[in-house]
């Protein structure tokens, strides 16, 4: 690859940018874009209104007037040698295979996915984001290198819609750095799959709504300038000249594979380390607003440099972002901090940060989850242990957290050895299994463990019930042969559509494959992966493939829930790990010879997930509105007069004793506000009683929401309240 002189960059990048500030360069992009994503870019159009609309903050000229025609000096000189190198090669016939099966003609290093589309039809060339080259994603604009499966997404497709953020975050990114001189760390879609953000480092600034205004009035300027996404291949050398003068980008190159290709994008301004792929410009991003900003450390790591974190969304339509907004707002209504204190559920104390206490409804609610759980446990027949909370470190050493996890433990000295609180279930469970010699005839051994956890998190990362540091899941570990991994996934994904039915979810299904960089044998991951797709397939629930996303230790399947506000959720796991067993040296006696001995296969699975993050989303997908089931609060007894409370005590005793939370109101209020009160505290059932009740011994029966009522008898009742139990109502 081409090696720039530093002095004609020096010189050239002076005089670019003399241009830059009198507004009048205007880049000549390069025949890589194709001419429907060309659009001159202006730096005036970047540039921020008067300075009484903007909120005062430090900027640091000086960077930006070194930075940004250096690089993009540099990346235009790379970008037209490896133009010309593409154009000297020859363009061969290829053949273009689409899913439908039909196969299209082309040209080898001259036909770009963006070609084809304009071949199939005008409407699919408009909303085409990206597309996916025998399995790997790749640019609109980017020429195919030979005979190919070619698919293209738009935002209705995950791979669109992601592509589609990660570009919005570089729309973002260019935004701050022109206008606040700060130094870009990383900018990527949000991992819930809704949204992205950009940390970036600005010194003392600390950024909040009162910006948001004028980074929003940045990124529209340069969706108005359709800046073309541009991609190069770099070597490290010429990586490490491009983003010399920012510390952040030079460790993440340094830290990159030996023979990782390494690439870099632009968009405007915006020269940016990045693996991509992008969308074909930024006028697909019609709509985006700042949502939040806050506090993050680099690489999340508490002893390195405070970033900054603004968080976006963006739509290719502006109805759809005010859809999204409205939706926001509703939520916010129901957040479960707000509604857990109103229906006095459980608060937190700053003596002990990112643990909640849980009161005596919300702990009602905490144990119903469990038992609910526990009871299917009986039913698809897995064991419950109880494990240790702390470990000597030997056991973390083993299992490879000392290593890779250590940060996140809480550690401590005990006689002058090192000792840590569990963060997970896994080793402890293959103590477990290792404790005895084990036959095959064991096999499959399910153990489920609700032990207490302890995670290290950052005090700026805790968020209400969603990110604690003290919590319960409903951890199980399967350990099983190789032959029984179809039959044991099935049996996951069946218990995870019994759950989340019941709760009103719906959920998605990705299997995730080999990535580069794995531990085993090719032969034991193809295997495993061949069991994972025919469990898939027999379930007969629609499924995704999500190529090179599989841990590294063993392919898994992501289950992403959806809630009644059409939220997305990662709660449920399902992993293969052939790691773990080897670490621990785990056997048991094969069927066969004797002495022939195998090691199992192990299924890390939770379903709930943490119960603490659980209850926040099913607070908040219920909005406060418990089903009856579930509910803390399943009935109250509201006597209309004085005369009617010893009644109004019986009825309540004798529901108490069938097994319901039910309290009375014995207060002097009128019988129309206990109505009132009962319904605003959540009360599933509201039972009013009076004379007319004492004397036929009945009771007047309200719903929560209902305005109407009706007398039913004590025995009826209980019975409808049994049904209701277990019907999940």
């Amino acid at each position: 690859m081409l090696q720039c002189s530093k002095t004609w960059i020096s010189t050239a990048a002076a005089f670019s940018y003399s241009l830059l500030r009198r507004n009048c360069y205007s880049p000549s992009f390069s025949t890589l874009t194709p001419p429907p994503y060309r659009k001159d870019f202006s730096f005036s159009s970047l540039q921020p209104p008067p300075a009484a609309a903007m909120v005062p903050h430090p900027k640091d000229d000086a960077y930006l007037d070194s930075v940004i025609p250096k690089r993009i000096q540099l990346f235009e000189a790379i970008q037209a040698q490896q133009l010309a190198h593409r154009q000297s090669l020859p363009s061969d016939p290829i053949k273009i295979t689409l899913p439908d099966g039909k196969v299209k003609e082309g040209k080898k290093w001259v036909t770009s996915p963006f070609d084809v589309a304009k071949e199939i039809s005008k409407s699919l060339a408009s909303n085409a984001l990206i597309s996916e080259v025998n399995g790997v994603l790749w640019d609109m604009s980017r020429p195919l290198e030979g005979d190919c499966e070619l698919k293209l997404f738009t935002f209705d497709n995950d791979e669109g819609r992601d592509t589609f953020w990660h570009s919005s975050a570089h729309i973002l990114g260019q935004a701050l750095e022109v206008e606040y001189g700060c130094k870009l760390c990383i900018g990527p879609c949000t991992t819930r799959g809704e949204g992205f953000y950009y940390d970036a480092f600005y010194g003392d600034l600390g950024l909040n709504e009162d910006h948001f205004k004028q980074i929003e009035s940045g990124a529209d300027k340069a969706v108005k300038a359709k800046q073309p996404f541009e991609r190069i291949e770099v070597s490290r050398d010429q990586a490490l000249e491009i983003f010399s003068d920012n510390r952040f980008k030079v460790e993440i190159i340094n830290d990159l594979p030996a023979d990782k290709t390494i690439t870099v994008y632009r968009c405007g301004p915006l020269v940016d380390l990045c693996r991509g792929p992008h969308i074909p410009n930024t006028s697909f991003v019609k709509a985006l607003a700042c949502l939040k900003a806050s506090s993050a450390y680099w690489r999340g790591n508490k002893d390195r440099e405070s970033l900054q974190r603004v968080y976006g969304i963006s739509y290719p339509d502006k109805k759809s972002l005010q859809l999204y907004l409205k939706r926001l707002e509703e939520a916010k209504k129901y957040d479960h901090r707000l509604l857990g204190t109103k229906q006095e559920l459980f608060f937190n104390h700053p003596l002990s940060p990112g643990s909640w206490f849980f009161l005596p409804n919300g702990t009602r609610i905490y144990n119903k989850l469990m038992e609910f759980i526990k009871n299917q446990y009986r039913e698809r027949g897995y064991q419950e242990v109880i494990s240790p909370n702390m470990y000597n470190m030997q056991l973390w050493e083993t299992s490879g957290h000392a290593a890779n996890y250590k940060e996140n433990m809480f550690v401590f000295e005990i006689e002058k050895q090192e000792f840590g609180l569990k963060p997970m279930n896994c080793p402890g469970h293959c103590l477990m299994f290792q404790h005895r010699v084990r036959s095959y005839r064991e096999l499959p051994l399910r153990l489920a463990d609700f032990g207490v956890l302890h995670r290290n998190e950052a005090s700026g990362a805790l968020t209400g019930l969603t990110r604690v540091r003290r919590f319960q899941q409903d951890d199980a570990h399967i350990f099983c042969r190789e032959s029984q991994i179809k039959d044991e996934v099935k049996g996951v994904l069946d218990f995870i559509q019994y759950i989340y039915d019941i709760f009103g979810f719906t959920f998605d299904l990705k299997l995730s494959t080999r990535p580069e960089k794995y531990l085993g044998e090719i032969e034991t991951w193809e295997k495993a992966e061949a069991a994972l797709t025919e469990a898939l397939n027999e379930f007969g629930k629609p499924w995704q493939i999500n190529e090179g996303d599989g841990a590294f230790y063993g392919p898994k399947i992501d289950i992403s829930v959806s809630d009644a506000l059409n939220r997305k959720f990662q709660c449920a796991t399902l992993q293969l790990d052939f790691q773990l067993p080897a670490r621990f040296e785990l056997y048991y006696s094969a069927e066969g010879e004797e002495g022939k001995r195998e090691a199992p296969v192990m299924i890390h699975r939770a379903i709930l997930g943490s119960v603490e993050r659980m209850f926040a989303i099913l607070l908040e997908h219920y909005k406060g509105k418990w089903p009856f089931w579930l509910s803390p609060r399943q009935a109250i007894v509201c006597p209309v007069s004085d005369k009617s409370q010893p009644y109004a005590q019986q009825v309540r005793d004798k529901i108490f004793q069938a097994g319901y939370f039910v309290d009375v109101d014995t207060s002097d209020r009128t019988i129309q506000k206990k109505v009132r009160e009962a319904q605003m505290a959540q009360y599933n059932y509201i039972l009013v009683v009076g004379e007319e009740e004492v004397k036929t011994g009945q009771v007047s029966v309200r719903v929560r929401d209902k305005a109407d009522s009706n007398v039913m008898s004590m025995d009826s009742l209980l019975k409808h309240f049994k049904e209701e139990v277990e019907a999940f109502h």
